[in-house]
C-alpha cells in the first residue's frame, strides 16, 4: 500500500518522486478484506461499510436540508452557538495539546526516526518540498479572511479585552489605536500560525509513519493499530474512518461555501452580477462541474498546471499589495504583531475564565474545528511528499514553513486594510464593509479598491478564489475517496466523481439552510468528535515512534 507511482502522485497534483518507492514489510497484520474488496454497483468499491454508511448518511442530510429548509436553518442557527459556548474549552485545550506534542517530538529522541525507515532518502529536494508545503498553506481561507479578520479583531471582537480604536459615534480614540492595531494582527496570527499547523502535522505524521514505516494502508484507521490492534479492521476502524469522512467533507464544504460567497461578491463588485443565493448556487454548480472534468481527465491534464500558475499569481498579488500599499507601515505592523503574538500567546490560548467570548467562541473555537476537519485533507497531502524526512525535520518544517506563509499573507493584506481604516475612517471602504455593515465576502475587494489598478486586481482575486475552489474540490474528493476505499490510492473513478459531486451538493444545502452560520455549525459539529480522534492519535504516534526507535 505504500508503493506510490508517478500517476498516483500526479492525480493529486504532486510531482512524482525520483526513482521508485519500494514496498515494505509490515510489523502488523493487515486485514485482507480491507485491501482486496470488491466492486459493487456503478463500479463503487464497497469492500467495507465506510463508503455505504458515510455516503448514505450524507445523502440523507442533503435531502433533509432541501426538503425542510426552514427547519434546517433553525437547527443550524441553534447548533453553532450551542457548540461553541459549550465546548470552546475542548477545542482550545486540544489545540494546545497538539502544539505541545509537536514541540516534544522535536526534542525527544524519537525525533531521530526517519519516515520510510532508516535507509529511506527524501523523494524531493528541500526546495521542492518547501514549495509543496507552501502549496498546502494556500487556499480559499486566506482569500476570504485575509482582510476581514485583522480589521474585525482590531475594531470589534476585542481579544483579551483590548479596547476598540473607535468610539460609539465612529470617531477614532487616539489612545487606543496602537494597542488595537497590534492585537488585530496578533489575534489573527494566533489563528493561522503554530496551532493549525500542529493539527495538520499530527495527522500527516500519523499517515506517513504508519504507511511508510509500518506498511499499513493510507487511511486514518491505520494510525490506531498500537491502541486497538486487529480491531481497526472491524467496526472500530470503520467508525474512525466514517468520522474522518464527515469531518473532511463538511470542512471542505465550508471552504467551498466561503469561496462561492466571495466569488459572487467580486463579480457583483466588478461586473454588477446580483449578489444573492441563486448566483452562489450557480457558482458552486458550475465550478463543481469544472472539478468533475478535472477528476475525469486527471489533474496532470491541465488543472495541475493551472494550480501552479495560481500559486504564482497569488504570490504576485501579495507583492503588489505590499508595494502599492504603505510598505513601511505594513512591515512595521508585521513585526509588532509578531512580538504581540509571542507575548500574548499564553493568554490567547487560555481555554478557561475568558471574558472575550466573541473572539474565543465565535472565532477560535470555529477555527480549531475547521482546521481539525481539514486535517485529513492537508495531512494526506503533506504525508505523501514527506517520505525520507526525520520526524524532527518533518515537524519543524511543517510547523514553520506554511505558518510563515499564512502569517505573511495576513500581515500584508490585513496590515494594508488596517492602515486604510485608521488613516481615513470616514471614507474607508474596508471600514464600511467590515465594521459598519459586516459584509465579509466584500472585504478583500474593498481593500483592493483603494489601491491602483483596482479593476484588474479584483478580477485576479476572483480568478484566484475560483481556481482554489476547483483544486480544493478535486483534491478533496481524492482524499475522501482514499479513506472510503480503505486506503487505496487507485480506487474506482466513479467513486471519486460521486464524492466530488456531493461536496458541491453539501455546500449548496448549507448555504440554502442558513448561510455562514450553517457552514460554521456543521464544521464545528463534525470537528468535535474528530478532535477526540486526533487526541488518541497523538498517543498512537508516540507508541509507533517508540517501536521504531527501538
Amino acid at each position: 500500500m505504500t508503493d506510490q507511482t508517478s500517476q498516483d502522485l500526479t492525480d493529486q497534483g504532486i510531482p512524482a518522486p525520483e526513482g521508485e518507492v519500494d514496498l515494505i514489510e509490515t510489523d502488523y497484520e493487515i486485514g485482507q478484506d480491507n485491501i482486496e474488496g470488491s466492486l459493487g454497483p456503478f463500479g463503487f468499491d464497497i469492500h467495507n461499510p465506510v463508503f455505504l454508511v458515510s455516503g448514505l448518511s450524507i445523502m440523507a442530510f442533503v435531502f433533509y436540508a432541501l426538503a425542510l429548509p426552514g427547519q434546517a436553518e433553525a437547527v443550524f442557527g441553534w447548533l453553532r452557538p450551542f457548540l461553541t459556548s459549550t465546548f470552546d474549552w475542548v477545542f482550545l485545550s486540544a489545540g494546545n495539546i497538539f502544539v505541545l506534542f509537536c514541540l516534544a517530538l522535536i526534542v525527544l529522541p524519537v525525533g531521530r526516526v526517519r519516515l520510510g525507515g532508516a535507509e529511506a532518502t527524501p523523494d524531493y529536494s528541500y526546495a521542492g518540498w518547501f514549495a509543496m508545503l507552501f502549496a498546502a498553506g494556500m487556499g480559499i481561507g486566506l482569500m476570504f479572511f485575509g482582510v476581514l479578520e485583522p480589521v474585525y479583531h482590531m475594531a470589534i471582537s476585542q481579544p483579551l479585552g483590548t479596547p476598540s480604536p473607535f468610539a460609539a459615534d465612529g470617531s477614532l480614540i487616539p489612545g487606543n489605536v496602537d494597542a488595537a492595531r497590534e492585537m488585530g494582527l496578533a489575534a489573527t496570527i494566533y489563528h493561522w500560525g503554530l496551532h493549525p499547523w500542529a493539527i495538520y502535522a499530527v495527522v500527516a505524521l500519523a499517515l506517513a509513519l504508519f504507511t511508510y514505516n509500518k506498511g499499513l494502508p493510507l487511511t486514518i484507521r491505520s494510525a490506531f493499530y498500537p491502541i486497538f490492534g486487529e480491531r481497526i479492521w472491524g467496526w472500530t476502524g470503520h467508525v474512525i474512518d466514517i468520522i474522518a469522512v464527515f469531518a473532511t467533507l463538511f470542512g471542505l464544504a465550508t471552504s467551498l461555501g466561503f469561496g462561492a460567497q466571495q466569488a459572487n461578491a467580486g463579480l457583483h463588485h466588478v461586473f454588477g452580477v446580483p449578489e444573492d443565493l441563486t448566483v452562489q448556487i450557480l457558482l458552486i454548480t458550475g465550478i463543481t462541474a469544472i472539478a468533475l472534468i478535472s477528476v475525469l481527465r486527471g489533474l496532470d491534464g491541465g488543472v495541475k498546471v493551472l494550480s501552479e500558475i495560481n500559486m504564482v499569481v497569488a504570490a504576485l498579488l501579495l507583492v503588489f499589495v505590499l508595494v502599492a500599499g504603505p510598505t513601511g507601515t505594513i512591515l512595521a505592523d508585521f513585526g509588532e504583531g509578531m512580538l504581540a503574538y509571542v507575548k500574548d500567546l499564553p493568554a490567547l490560548s487560555n481555554p478557561f475564565g475568558r471574558e472575550d467570548t466573541d473572539y474565543m467562541q465565535g472565532w477560535t473555537a470555529f477555527y480549531w474545528a475547521w482546521w481539525i476537519s481539514w486535517s485529513p485533507f492537508v495531512g494526506m497531502f503533506i504525508a505523501r511528499v514527506s517520505r525520507g524526512r526525520t520526524v524532527r525535520e518533518f515537524v519543524v518544517c511543517v510547523l514553520l514553513i506554511p505558518s510563515l506563509v499564512c502569517v505573511l499573507w495576513m500581515a500584508v493584506f490585513g496590515g494594508a486594510a488596517i492602515d486604510q481604516v485608521l488613516s481615513d475612517p470616514v471614507n474607508s471602504a474596508v471600514k464600511a464593509q467590515v465594521i459598519d455593515s459586516y459584509n465579509p465576502p466584500m472585504s478583500l475587494f474593498a481593500m483592493l479598491e483603494a489601491l491602483p489598478w483596482a479593476s484588474v486586481t479584483s478580477v485576479i482575486g476572483i480568478v484566484l478564489v475560483i481556481v482554489f475552489f476547483v483544486t480544493s474540490s478535486d483534491s478533496g474528493s481524492l482524499v475522501i475517496d482514499t479513506i472510503t476505499a480503505g486506503g487505496k490510492i487507485d480506487a474506482p473513478l466513479p467513486q471519486r466523481v460521486f464524492w466530488c459531486a456531493f461536496e458541491g451538493a453539501v455546500a449548496i444545502v448549507l448555504l440554502v439552510g442558513g448561510g455562514l452560520s450553517a457552514l460554521q455549525a456543521m464544521v464545528i459539529s463534525t470537528g468535535l468528535p474528530f478532535t477526540l480522534v486526533l487526541l488518541m492519535m497523538c498517543f498512537a504516534i508516540f507508541r509507533g515512534l517508540q517501536a521504531e526507535a527501538h
